[in-house]
């Protein structure tokens, strides 16, 4: 204290001496007993900094003087050598050049030994300091490590005085100080041995750093004093903690190198520019002998520059010398700038990090998915209300949102609503790192969502595939449920190793699927909506009104379930427990599943019938309003339940049996988890081979031809040579001769540059082996003749197809395909993802229904026989009057407005729904089911698939059945070959293949006439569903009704809606139309046969007619003579090419007879009557014209 008393005391009396004194003898330097200094306290700053500079400047001429002496030598050689040629060439002969450039052998050994030398040891070098290496990366970590702490100490000695006398062998931290730089000087020499340009390895920033650090601590042991001086410059070290984080593999991500990149250099900075502050302002200037100076503390120079680079400037601090000022003016530039662009990223990297980043925590005892893909509002709305929905038993499970692109404000707040069930997390499943963020392998499953409004589906099914890829390669035995746009690309799933079906591993094909349910539609109207209501879950909505709505809300509460069957079920036939369970439980089975003894998988049964029996742990599906219905199934017991008449309370009894059948039975949703008894989502219901009953008959078999092809080589559906278009395709002139009835219309809107919607899966289901070749209802396409050329390389091998070139909205070419007498008009458009305007995209699928719709039709050539109104269950004589045809052989009358034309539209944007319908009082924002033209059947939207993802999540049998009621029975093995040659392949028919053939198929039952007709008028939906079961093994689960059927008053509306699985005592009308399952008839071709001969005039005299009715010979129609005449001859060539005596645009065999067209009149008021109660469409496989043999 007395050094600093006296030495001030000097200062005071040194300032206000008027005697000059010298610059130099300024005492400011505090002299104790202890340590020897320089008792005048003269500054020895310039002693430490003049040892830095020295050794900068006396390397940086060392090396510039070796280059120029090196180039120098070069350039001698270089002399010499070209006069040596130049002697050379004027013959000199072996003179040699004067000089010594020319080295001797000797020498030139020697040069190479020490260029060899050299070399390993700057390898060595190049080694010990790469990251490369574990010892690399040791040092790396270590020098940043010791520099680090070289800056501490420089933190704690800045609290001393700027320049101090200190015993080397007394300070502690000077001692510390020394070693940390003898290690900076021997790994600077590493450095410098392994740069491979000196020059600029002595102006690096590291480099000076060492320059200004290393020397003046030497420096202060021989003067024993200290000076701060530069050693704040160790503060740049920490530009490099970045790639130290990323030698230790901590820094995996752009985002957290890039974060700590900035955090780094602007921290680095910052520090740096404080301790020149610290430096100048308690030293003073100069050339003021340092007399200007003030105390400030390190950190106060740490705040004083953040407010300046904030360019807050409070004033409370500020630089009072010269040379501090002059650096503040020059560092607001730069700190400002740097300020303003650093400070916000390094905030939105830490908010964006904090939000979306970070790792997926599960909690114990509770499941996780992880959904990726296309997340939008829109995707992401749909697939939460349908997994999250009440009806669902128990769902426990946590959902994991990964994307790319972090969600706008409306999905934030969606995701904020569900927060306790569902979490968002930024990242790609492409990127390992974030697969591990999420927990991909303890996750339950992952469901990949498709953007199925895209322009190109081909490239958004490659994206799904490769994230498939992407997810099994990370973990292979995860369970992946994924969309998938196009049929075709599914094949591309089979080709990755670790893809299993039977693992759980489901691929849900868009296209496949939408053109199945538009087919079975095709087949028995209404059913795509009541399907799709089955699998999608929906909320009861309760209606006191007696309107449509009321009985069309009770069904759609409907959904599809799965539950093992009790032990009391055990030994009966499937139609026993249909009924039993339809009756006493109120549920409604239809389907079960089955494995027989000589098979070891399982396999679905839909109504098998008679001959299958239940066994123990049976599973069946249920159609019920909610999984607590449907654990009736499971809890029934005979002796404990047989008397109760209310289902409700049928519950868990105390019997023994029951306790000991509970351990060895899983709950569906468990038992399909852990992945037993999967069945392939690819194989439809196939009974067991050996039953004698699904073989067709020994007579059956030996009539056939064994050398004709007319099923695919599995027999699941019917096939035919491949034709070519120009044979399919039909004029508007020979469109319109030819008396088309009972059709399906497809108007396609498609050109050249449109993505394929694969008509192959409209086409299959309808050319689906359960049905008898005569039953198959012909396909007439009206579209672009050069989308279809595109198209047609898939539908060549099936029969009865045709082609019309035009337009779906030329009348002229509506016309000439009857389409007032087709049984279905379907609407497709391959153009509707090409259009950005969401309310545009269905533009010409509603206009070309809007203008069938308004068409009117001459009724003036009579009434045609309905080819698609007869149905006659199996075993029934259809000869005998008593037994008629449950429809009856009812005329069609000709319809003459478009508005009675059925029609299904396939619509994009679900609120387009509004504009096919202009009587319909439907609000613009009612949700699609609940719309009047999706109620009946008329309008089907691919948004009503996004349910099948959670339902196939909770139970991946779902999909197996509604992919084996809608594709018509799609084998794996079929896959596989369509995969191979995307063509069907013809086989043989054998017991084997015609085995394929039983199989059910949906259908529409009338009531107004036949045996059921006593129950159409008022009897009871029960009554009948029991009745059918047990005389027809038909299985009933819905009515289409006419809407206007409760009304007392007689309606002309034509309208239809679905009523799903009425109760029991529901009652009944005689314009019902039942959809039902039936049985595949192996008789029926024999039946027509003898139908065509029996007594009854009524029969014989109104036969029905065929899909495509052929001209009739002259015999036939003579006055139809000229007109066919004069067609031959406009039509030469193509009737040389398919033959005189073969009917026009069919593809029939040709043991075929010619089909009339029996034409009566009838009133329009009898018309009128009649389409009342005939359907809009194809009813069950009607009874077609009868074919004579020859």
């Amino acid at each position: 204290m007395s050094n600093n008393i006296n030495a001030n005391n000097l200062n005071t009396d040194s300032s206000s001496s008027p005697v000059n004194v010298p610059k130099m003898d300024a005492l400011i330097i505090p002299v104790t007993m202890e340590v020897p200094c320089d008792s005048r306290g003269q500054r020895m700053w310039w002693a430490f900094l003049a040892s830095s500079m020295v050794t900068f400047f006396g390397g940086l001429f060392i090396i510039l003087l070796w280059r120029t002496l090196k180039y120098l030598w070069t350039v001698c050689c270089h002399c010499g050598v070209k006069s040596k040629e130049a002697q050379k060439i004027n013959g000199g002969g072996d003179t040699q050049a004067d000089g010594a450039c020319k080295p001797t052998d000797e020498k030139e050994e020697n040069v190479a030994a020490e260029v060899g030398w050299m070399t390993s040891v700057k390898d060595w070098a190049g080694v010990m300091i790469s990251a490369q290496t574990l010892t690399g990366r040791v040092l790396v970590v270590l020098v940043f490590a010791l520099s680090i702490g070289a800056l501490v100490i420089y933190f704690i000695d800045s609290s001393n005085p700027i320049e101090s006398c200190q015993n080397f062998y007394k300070d502690f931290t000077l001692q510390i100080d020394m070693a940390f730089n003898v290690f900076f000087l021997l790994y600077f020499g590493l450095r410098f041995i392994a740069a491979n340009d000196k020059l600029w390895f002595w102006l690096e920033v590291n480099s000076v750093v060492d320059f200004f650090t290393v020397p003046p601590v030497f420096v202060s042991v021989y003067l024993n004093r200290s000076w701060l001086g530069l050693r704040f410059l160790r503060a740049l070290r920490l530009i490099q903690f970045s790639e130290i984080l990323q030698f230790l593999n901590i820094l995996k991500t752009s985002n957290s190198i890039k974060l700590v990149n900035l955090c780094s250099i602007f921290i680095s900075t910052w520090l740096t520019a404080a301790g020149f502050i610290h430096l100048v302002e308690n030293s003073g200037d100069p050339w003021e002998n340092f007399q200007n100076n003030q105390q400030l503390t390190y950190w106060e120079c740490v705040y004083l520059l953040m407010v300046t680079m904030s360019t807050v400037g409070y004033g409370d601090v500020y630089a009072k010398t010269t040379l501090g000022r002059l650096f503040m003016v020059f560092f607001i530039l730069g700190g400002l700038a740097m300020f303003a662009r650093y400070v916000p990223e390094i905030a939105a990297l830490i908010l964006n990090r904090k939000k979306y980043g970070g790792t997926f925590n599960s909690t114990r005892g509770r499941k996780h998915i992880v959904v990726c893909g296309h997340i939008t509002l829109e995707s992401v709305s749909n697939f939460l209300k349908d997994f999250l929905h009440k009806d669902r038993d128990d769902v426990n499970v946590e959902i994991v949102f990964l994307h790319n692109i972090s969600p706008n404000l409306e999905l934030e707040a969606l995701f904020k609503r569900h927060f306790t069930q569902v979490e968002f997390y930024q990242g790609s499943v492409l990127n390992p790192h974030d697969l591990a963020r999420v927990k991909i392998e303890s996750a339950d499953a992952c469901l990949i969502l498709a953007n199925k409004y895209c322009a190109d589906p081909d490239a958004e099914d490659a994206s799904n595939i490769m994230r498939v890829i992407s997810i099994k390669n990370y973990h292979p035995k995860i369970r992946i449920i994924t969309q998938m746009l196009q049929y075709h690309n599914k094949a591309h799933l089979l080709n990755i190793p670790s893809w299993n079906w039977k693992e759980g591993d489901d691929a849900i094909c868009l296209a496949e699927l939408k053109l199945g349910f538009i087919a079975q539609s095709c087949l028995a109207p209404g059913l795509s909506t009541m399907l799709a209501n089955l699998f999608s879950m929906r909320s009861f909505i309760k209606i006191e009104e007696d309107t449509w709505q009321k009985y069309y809300l009770e069904g759609v509460a409907n959904e599809m379930y799965t539950e093992y069957l009790s032990s009391a079920f055990v030994g009966l036939s499937f139609p026993a427990v249909c009924e039993l369970v339809f009756a006493k439980l109120k549920l409604l089975m239809i389907a079960i599943e089955y494995k027989s003894e000589k098979r070891e998988s399982s396999s679905i049964l839909i109504n098998p019938g008679n001959h299958v029996k239940i066994q123990e742990g049976t599973l069946g599906f249920f159609i019920a309003s909610d999984a607590k219905e449907v654990k009736r199934a499971f809890f029934y017991c005979k002796a404990c339940h047989d008397d109760i008449t209310d289902p409700k309370r049928i519950k868990k009894c105390g019997c023994k049996r029951l306790e000991d059948e509970q351990p060895s039975t899983l709950s569906p949703k468990k038992k399909q988890r852990n992945g037993g008894m999967r069945n392939s989502p690819n194989s439809s219901p196939k009974l067991m081979r050996h039953d004698p009953l699904l073989i067709p008959g020994n007579e059956q078999i030996d009539n056939m031809d064994a050398n004709v092809k007319k099923y695919d080589s599995t027999g699941m559906f019917h096939w035919c040579p491949a034709k070519d278009i120009e044979k399919v395709i039909l004029t508007r002139s020979e469109a319109a001769m030819t008396v088309l009835s009972g059709h399906v219309v497809v108007c396609i809107f498609g050109d050249v540059q449109s993505a394929l919607i694969g008509l192959r899966n409209l086409v299959m289901p309808l050319r689906a082996s359960n049905f008898h070749y005569h039953e198959l209802k012909h396909i007439v396409f009206v579209g672009s003749l050069e989308y279809l050329r595109r198209e047609w390389e898939t539908l060549h091998n099936f029969p009865k197809v045709s082609i019309l070139p035009g337009t779906p909205l030329s009348r002229a070419d509506l016309r000439a395909v009857n389409i007032n007498l087709c049984d279905m008009c379907v609407i497709l458009s391959a153009n509707q993802n090409n259009i950005d305007d969401a309310s545009l995209q269905d533009k010409e699928c509603i206009l070309a229904s809007l203008n069938i719709k308004s068409m009117q039709f001459d009724d003036s050539i009579g009434v045609l026989q309905a080819n698609s109104q007869g149905f006659t269950p199996p075993g029934m004589d259809r000869s005998s009057p008593d037994n008629s045809p449950v429809h009856g052989l009812l005329r069609q009358p000709s319809i003459t407005t478009g508005a009675n034309i059925p029609i299904i539209t396939e619509l994009v944007n679900d609120s387009n729904v509004q504009f096919l319908d202009q009587d319909d009082d439907d609000d613009p924002d009612t949700e699609l089911y609940l719309t009047q033209p999706f109620a009946c059947g008329t309008a089907f939207a691919v948004s009503v698939l996004d349910s099948l993802m959670s339902a196939t999540y909770f139970n991946d049998n779902i999909l197996t059945l509604i992919r084996t009621l809608v594709t018509g029975g799609a084998t794996p093995e079929l896959e596989a070959l369509i995969a191979e040659e995307n063509a069907l392949r013809g086989g043989y028919s054998t017991p084997q293949t015609l085995a394929n053939r039983d199989r059910c198929r949906v259908a529409q039952l009338a009531l107004y006439d036949g045996p059921f007709a006593d129950l159409g008028d008022g009897g009871c939906y029960g009554d009948l569903f029991c009745k059918a079961l047990k005389t027809y093994n038909m299985l009933c689960f819905g009515i289409y009704r006419l809407r206007d059927a409760h009304l007392s008053t007689p309606s002309q509306c034509t309208k239809r809606y679905v009523i799903t699985n009425p109760p029991y005592e529901f009652e009944l009308v005689p314009t019902d139309l039942i959809f039902c399952l039936m049985q595949f008839d192996h008789n029926a071709g024999q039946s027509r046969a003898s139908l065509s001969h029996s007594s009854h005039s009524s029969y014989s005299s109104s036969k029905k007619s065929s899909s495509v009715h052929s001209i009739p010979s002259t015999a036939n129609r003579p006055n139809r003579t000229k007109t066919r005449d004069s067609r031959e001859k406009q039509n030469a060539t193509r009737m040389n090419r398919m033959g005189q005596e073969k009917k026009w645009f069919t593809d029939e065999p040709d043991n075929a007879y010619p089909r009339n067209i029996q034409i009566k009149p009838m009133s329009t008021h009898m018309a009128n009557q009649i389409n009342q109660y005939k359907s809009t469409s194809s009813l069950i496989p009607p009874i077609r014209e009868v074919e004579d043999e020859c």
